[in-house]
């Protein structure tokens, strides 16, 4: 399970870390990616006092840099006296092991820290249970031959979760753990998708706010439904799902759930522990995009996002894009999203833009639905129940013959309302 010394580790003195990237040339310029690395040192408690980065045709399969750069990090380890190195790509045991035997300080790849970083931010028991999965999977092709390396790390980023102990264990007791693991999410996945149907049986329909890490996603949610949720200025301060109904101005009711941010190079064993949680988004009927506007990268943000989202199959939904954060936006910008329906201009922190933004999401409601415009006779007064649950009552009024009802209803609802009246709608 995950360890309780999470915070005590945290507070203790911060790792020096030096950065190292490899930049291909097919890939985007290195220097956005190491300050998003950096940011990701920094949540996992580590100050990062260098940076390095090497233009390569290819990662050297054998030590990731070549010997020339691998020499002059190993002495930029001794001058700036670093308790670590992150390097941006995946790496192979191979080459982790490689690495520290030239350097002699702990290595750990991009992969290593984002998945420190869920270990220390997991609150619920299937966030922890997700996570440790993950840490596992992850754990299991490098638990050869690293007894050793584990007993000198001691502590700090990279041992948070199921601890040096038991990925000491031998592999079998390591698959043992993962079988057990699995099937306790399967209980969980379970009971999620039993809370699914009896939300889908009720007809209310469901909005998955996604977006990049950090996007204002949790701040959104609290702004809209005051959910309480912890929203801090930094990387997955939230994991967890969390689901609030939400009452729009025209007394049509949704549920808003929050989803774990995206993030580049997202490993590829958080997508797979994390699935019943992403898929949340797949199950919604709608999906609030939350685009961080402040940022300079938002463009390649918005783009991971929906990369992420087609890598998990969820491409038909419709999409309202928020911009977000747009009190931090300096001069005129040109906010774009070809793959929304509608975009709106928000902050979120600020609650600047709400109102434009429950219009545009009513609106896209409205989309999927009928114009329903009748007179219920007060023997169908049940009917009105329905009409106020699962549509948008516009109008209504009360008559001597019944009650005249304007609303948009799920064309379901009109079907039966307009049989029941036996009239044509």
């Amino acid at each position: 399970m995950v360890r309780s010394e999470y915070q005590e580790n945290m507070e203790e003195k911060k790792e020096r870390a030096i950065l190292v990237a490899v930049q291909l040339p097919n890939r985007p310029d290195a220097g956005p990616l190491l300050r998003e690395l950096e940011e990701l040192a920094e949540t996992a408690g580590a100050e990062v006092v260098a940076t390095m980065v090497q233009p390569k045709d290819r990662i050297d399969p054998g030590t990731y840099l070549g010997s020339g750069k691998l020499e002059e990090l190993r002495l930029l380890v001794l001058s700036e006296q670093a308790d670590c190195v992150i390097t941006d790509d995946e790496l192979s045991p191979a080459q982790q092991k490689n690495l520290e035997r030239e350097l002699d300080v702990k290595v750990l790849d991009r992969t290593g820290v984002i998945l420190d970083i869920f270990a220390a931010h997991a609150r619920t028991s299937e966030g922890k249970l997700q996570v440790e999965l993950a840490q596992l999977r992850y754990n299991l092709s490098r638990l050869s031959g690293q007894g050793t390396a584990l007993s000198r790390l001691g502590g700090g980023i990279g041992t948070r979760g199921p601890g040096e102990k038991k990925l000491e264990q031998d592999r079998r007791a390591v698959r043992t753990r993962i079988g057990q693991l699995r099937r306790e999410l399967e209980d969980v996945v379970t009971h999620r998708e039993l809370n699914r149907k009896e939300r889908k049986k009720k007809g209310v329909p469901v909005a998955a706010i996604v977006g990049y890490t950090n996007a204002g996603k949790s701040t959104l949610l609290n702004a809209l439904t005051d959910a309480g949720i912890l929203a801090e200025d930094k990387l997955f301060a939230t994991l967890d799902t969390t689901t609030r109904a939400y009452m729009l101005p025209g007394k049509q009711q949704i549920l808003l759930t929050d989803t774990v941010g995206f993030i580049r190079k997202l490993p590829t064993e958080l997508i797979r522990a994390f699935r019943s949680t992403l898929e949340e988004a797949a199950f919604a009927d709608y999906l609030i995009h939350v685009v961080d506007a402040s940022d300079p990268e938002w463009e390649t943000y918005r783009k991971t996002v929906y990369e992420t989202l087609d890598l998990l199959e969820i491409r038909e939904k419709p999409v309202l894009t928020v911009f977000n954060k747009m009190d931090l936006v300096e001069g005129e910008t040109h906010f774009i999203d070809d793959r929304a329906e509608k975009t709106v201009r928000i902050s979120a922190k600020e609650k600047q833009g709400l109102e434009q933004l429950e219009e545009a999401l009513s609106e896209i409601l409205r989309e999927g639905k009928k114009k329903l415009d009748v007179i219920l006779p007060f023997s169908e007064m049940s009917r009105l129940s329905e009409v106020r649950e699962k549509g948008e009552l516009i109008r209504e009024e009360y008559l001597a013959e019944g009650v005249a009802v304007e609303a948009y209803v799920p064309t379901e609802l009109f079907m039966r309302i307009s049989k029941s009246l036996n009239n044509s709608i």
